[in-house]
């Protein structure tokens, strides 16, 4: 299947890949934008669910925020699709809609990850994002170099972090 820039799709492009006329998805979506925000508030969707089973699955511990982590990564897209989930980021940094659930994912994942960090509530939310930054900041650089097992050097890098906070 052909990937399309989100400034590239089409109703004629989006159909040829849902099977739906494109006529049906103007009537469905409105405007190109409407269908964009619609796919993407789709994704959150996705995200959101993902997060929560990780969150309800993990254990309370360090190395439990680790596996939460390693399990929202992309996979196979992490080496091959990175620079595409970019192009959709773009998208939802533009969109009030879409930029709020990410500042809401942002805050429950910061809030799941402190809490297995530390007890402390204050330092919590401030070691929950400092480790989704620094998650984030080594799948950026994964993508990047390409020189090993992404997963691999993602939690080798999270526990090495969580090593130097005392965390282990």
């Amino acid at each position: 299947m052909e990937t399309v820039a989100p400034d590239a799709l089409t109703f004629s492009k989006a159909s040829h890949v849902v099977g739906l006329s494109g006529a049906t998805l103007v009537q469905r979506f409105g405007t190109r934008e409407g269908m964009i925000e619609a796919v993407l508030l789709h994704a959150w969707d996705r995200i959101d669910a993902l997060t929560a089973r990780a969150d309800a699955e993990a254990p309370v511990n360090p190395a439990g925020a680790i596996s939460m982590l390693i399990r929202l990564m992309p996979g196979d897209a992490v080496k091959y699709a990175f620079a595409d989930g970019l192009l959709l980021l773009r998208e939802d940094l533009r969109n009030p809609s879409l930029r709020a659930r990410g500042c809401a994912w942002g805050a429950y994942l910061a809030q799941a990850l402190g809490g297995r960090l530390t007890k402390n509530a204050i330092l919590a939310e401030r070691m929950g994002w400092q480790m989704a930054s620094i998650w984030q900041g080594a799948l950026i650089w994964s993508a990047f170099k390409r020189d090993s097992d992404p997963a691999a050097e993602i939690e080798a890098v999270l526990e090495d972090w969580c090593r130097s906070i005392g965390a282990f």
